[in-house]
């Protein structure tokens, strides 16, 4: 038997490695006998999956269970655990069983040490979105799956416009490929910044009106956010984060060290190369301005998290740490 357990919040990009796993697992010709779909709401799901589990499969190729969000990752009876016991070991060699969850498995769990003993675990996690370096990565990494080639200025316009949305990025390769069609030299930003969707903005440039201190695109890129449904928490988030990695850097620097790669390990930036053009964003601002905005950045999400208005909180505090990034 092959097990696998998939876990992450990027759904898209779970659903796609879900997708992939199907079409090699299932004889195409006999798919719809073969595959079998259990979610979590649906009554004694797990002893139903262990049950087809050990069905075998009908026709060609092997047979594929897909258990989606079962309780045993958070939970797990003592009765649960014995059946897993029991069953696994007997589950022929032509089932694949495949569990997913949006949450990380309870690790002190009896049942998860044993299914991770079974099974290999893959993570389908979304990139921080400060994680700039990570989302690059991830641009570029995804651009050579769809076979769309793009060049510098390009890659960078598409890193800024998309974020860490997965679906948003395949998406847009999809468009620039149907563009593209046979040519074969890359695609410049004059092109790409025709075609990919840009109307809409992610919390990195609310963090760069922050530093700037520009409280009317500040709260024009919140509002923007806000209307497209981002959740406010990610915004704060990302907030944090991108505040967390200007204030390491300012402190290295202040400190009298000048070596790229000490500041970037201290500050969590993948790459080394980054921490030239991050010193320059924070050039005309002082450890202290950036120490008054993390706490109201810390406040704000308790505040979120205790229940407060969200809109309001985050435009009070946008004004707040505009004003202390002016000054």
């Amino acid at each position: 038997m092959a097990f696998y357990i998939y876990w992450g919040d990027d759904d898209f990009a779970l659903v796609q490695g879900v997708q992939t796993l199907r079409d090699q697992t299932l004889d195409p010709h006999w798919a719809s006998f073969n595959f079998d779909r259990i979610d979590s709401d649906q009554t004694d799901g797990l002893r139903q999956a262990l049950t087809q589990a050990m069905t075998p499969p009908f026709g060609q190729g092997q047979r594929l269970i897909w258990l989606v969000d079962p309780p045993l990752f958070q939970q797990c009876s003592e009765d649960l655990l014995q059946e897993l016991e029991r069953t696994l070991p007997q589950i022929p060699e032509t089932t694949v069983l495949l569990m997913t969850s949006g949450k990380k498995p309870n690790g002190r769990l009896k049942s998860t040490k044993l299914l991770n003993k079974q099974a290999e675990v893959r993570e389908f996690a979304l990139v921080p979105p400060w994680k700039t370096d990570q989302i690059a990565d991830r641009v570029r990494q995804a651009a050579k799956e769809v076979g769309v080639t793009l060049n510098r200025a390009a890659g960078e316009f598409l890193v800024e416009s998309v974020g860490n949305n997965t679906r948003q990025l395949y998406s847009e390769l999809e468009k620039l490929k149907l563009f593209a069609g046979d040519r074969p030299e890359p695609l410049d930003l004059a092109k790409v910044s025709s075609l990919v969707t840009t109307s809409t903005q992610n919390s990195l440039q609310l963090a760069s009106a922050l530093r700037s201190g520009d409280v009317t695109r500040a709260l024009g890129l919140l509002a923007d956010l806000i209307n497209r449904n981002e959740p406010p928490l990610r915004i704060v988030a990302t907030l944090v984060g991108q505040f967390r990695t200007w204030l390491w850097i300012k402190v290295m620097l202040e400190a009298g060290e000048r070596d790229d790669k000490a500041i970037a390990a201290a500050a969590d930036v993948g790459n080394p190369k980054r921490i030239y053009f991050l010193q320059q964003e924070i050039r005309n601002l002082s450890q202290r301005q950036l120490l008054g905005c993390l706490p109201l950045l810390l406040d704000l999400e308790a505040g979120l998290k205790r229940g407060q208005d969200p809109l309001e909180a985050l435009q009070i505090k946008v004004i707040q740490i505009c004003e202390i990034c002016r000054h």
